[in-house]
């Protein structure tokens, strides 16, 4: 039986999850597969969890659910202090090793660099190092093993996908996508007749938005997702290429949470005219990339009703890639595009392919 050893970087969220999968799904991956996958390590922020014979399966779980609790790694019985994931990553690593980064740290990018020079693989669903500076991003992708599908879309196949296209030889012409489960939310509510800042205040309320709504409202992770497509499509363009169109005012950056929900009251009657003027055409409003040869523009658009975009409700992500092959109607993935469970699935999945 093939042993996969894996180097986990994060372990919020995502990497708890991905961890739990790892660990209920050893029958399936040894009958099915012939594979069984070895934590090697286990990091956080400031802390690890290191045993290159392999870490027990009830270490593990015991670590998930202090974590969950809010301890640390390194204040666990089994866990110590590290502020050099690089040095887990080069002290730990053997042959057949992953390095997985499910982490939201640039931190990480000097691991994952180390990791391709050594040839171990590598598996992120973290973001920031692929939108890094271009010479970093050709590194990474110079490794034997990169594989970051959850880096768009969480568990949907859009850069699988992708390349595919491009393997096959077809002329991607344009993407386009709603690559936000939150921003979505907003948009329909908007689009429904919801005032602009009682949607955030509602979306904030229950949790869908990051703990600073800003985050979202920004749109910065979808200007990231949106580069990372473009990158594959071989444009060699940076963050400050991409023409941003946030929700909101950026002067509203310095003010509290509470003060910015309060204020952003202020941009509901442009919404609100923004959405009859797009309905008075037949269009609505979507906040979207578009990746085309001539630059990438992530923002507020107005798309036709009955197009794949106008026809998107809720919480949903949505890629559509027109091509030679799909000129008239692009090729279009759509599904649930948030949430720990699928992103883990499909970091799984990566590493499944090493």
């Amino acid at each position: 039986m093939r042993t996969i050893s894996i180097i986990q970087l994060g372990f919020g969220g995502v990497g708890r999850a991905l961890a739990k999968q790892i660990v209920s799904l050893r029958e399936w991956h040894k009958t099915r597969y012939n594979v069984r996958l070895r934590y090697i390590a286990l990091c956080d922020s400031d802390g690890a969890i290191v045993d290159t014979k392999g870490l027990p399966d009830e270490v593990i779980l015991e670590a998930i659910d202090r974590k969950k609790s809010g301890e640390k790694l390194k204040q666990m019985p089994f866990g110590y202090a590290q502020s050099d994931v690089s040095a887990v990553v080069d002290v730990a690593g053997t042959d057949e090793t992953v390095v997985v980064d499910v982490s939201a740290s640039k931190e990480t990018l000097p691991a994952l660099l180390l990791a391709a020079r050594l040839g171990y693989g590598i598996v992120t669903a973290n973001k920031k190092p692929l939108t890094d500076d271009l010479e970093s991003y050709r590194k990474l992708k110079s490794a034997e093993f990169l594989r970051y599908e959850s880096t768009v879309g969480s568990g949907l196949p859009v850069i699988a996908t992708l390349h595919r296209l491009l393997r096959s030889g077809d002329k991607v012409s344009q993407i386009e996508g709603a690559l936000s489960g939150t921003l979505g939310y907003l948009m329909t509510q908007i689009q429904q007749g919801v005032p602009f800042s009682a949607a955030v205040r509602e979306a904030y309320t229950l949790g869908y938005t990051e703990p600073d709504p800003r985050d979202d409202l920004g749109g910065v992770d979808v200007a990231r997702k949106a580069l990372i497509l473009a990158r594959d499509l071989g444009y060699p363009l940076s963050m400050s290429d991409i023409a941003l169109e946030p929700l909101y005012p950026k002067h509203l950056d310095e003010l509290s949470i509470p003060d910015f929900l309060e204020a952003i009251q202020a941009s509901d009657g442009m919404f609100e005219e923004r959405v009859r003027e797009a309905r008075s055409r037949g269009q609505v409003l979507r906040f979207a990339a578009s990746i085309t040869p001539e630059g990438v523009s992530v923002g507020l658009q107005s798309v036709p009703e009955s197009s794949p975009l106008g026809r998107l409700q809720g919480n949903d992500n949505l890629v559509g890639f027109y091509t030679s092959y799909y000129d008239q109607t692009p090729l279009v993935i759509q599904g649930r595009g948030a949430g720990v469970d699928a992103t883990a699935s499909g970091v799984l999945a990566d590493i499944m392919e090493f």
